[in-house]
């Protein structure tokens, strides 16, 4: 799936000369985090999220510096909070450097954008011009609806499904393949053996579970105890 698969399209915006009142009304009737800043082409020119609004001198949450501190900072920082605090249009309080994608963006990697630059929302961008946005829950839902369509494998022979566990296992390099035994019986896969770690126990259940014909899975691997010194 793409981010164009799961994006949504109409997306709530607002213009460079949209009031500061005016965009914190929009985030909160809309029940949203945050709104793109598009000019009169469409063009997205930044995005205005409530991290943006926080520190406002009307609500007395502006940021407070004391005399000394005034006299360490920049010029640039102390100019850029009092824009923040005092300016009335989106324009000026807005974050101009957007993380953007495009529609064709294969969602593990759109996934890995949110991650990377821990974001909340990504906006869709083609040709310069917004056409959607992606949210976590977006994300979310695009997941929950690929494992609604995963068909279920007519009933694989045991011994094949023994093998195509074991290569499943035996493909991941995290895995502990040599200390791992795999029983299946009419579709049910047992997994015998010990490893170090509990991460890894679980993520080789996991991969059994994604195994293509296994039915179930009855998880039996222990967890070594290390032995420090004699």
């Amino acid at each position: 799936m793409k981010a164009s698969d799961v994006m949504v399209s109409k997306v709530i915006t607002v213009g460079p000369n949209t009031t500061v009142q005016e965009t914190a009304t929009i985030l909160l009737s809309n029940r949203i985090s945050a709104v793109p800043v598009v000019d009169e082409l469409g063009a997205l020119i930044g995005i205005v999220s409530e991290g943006d609004l926080i520190h406002r001198v009307e609500a007395g949450t502006e940021r407070h510096y004391s005399w000394w501190l005034n006299l360490l900072s920049d010029k640039g920082t102390l100019a850029h909070d009092y824009l923040k605090s005092h300016a009335v249009r989106a324009a000026d309080v807005m974050t101009k450097r957007v993380i953007t994608a495009s529609p064709d963006l294969p969602l593990g990697e759109l996934a890995s954008l949110l991650e990377k630059h821990r974001i909340k929302r990504v906006p869709i961008v083609e040709k310069g011009n917004l056409v959607g946005i992606v949210s976590r829950a977006n994300l979310l839902q695009g997941l929950a609806a690929l494992r609604r369509d995963i068909s279920v494998e007519s009933r694989v022979e045991d011994s094949v499904l023994r093998e195509r566990v074991l290569s499943e296992i035996k493909s991941k390099l995290w895995a502990s393949a040599s200390h791992i035994n795999v029983i299946v019986h009419n579709g049910v896969v047992e997994l015998w053996g010990g490893v170090d770690l509990l991460d890894e126990k679980d993520a080789l259940r996991v991969a059994a579970e994604l195994t293509p014909g296994v039915r179930t899975v009855a998880d039996y691997i222990g967890i070594n105890k290390i032995q420090y010194g004699a």
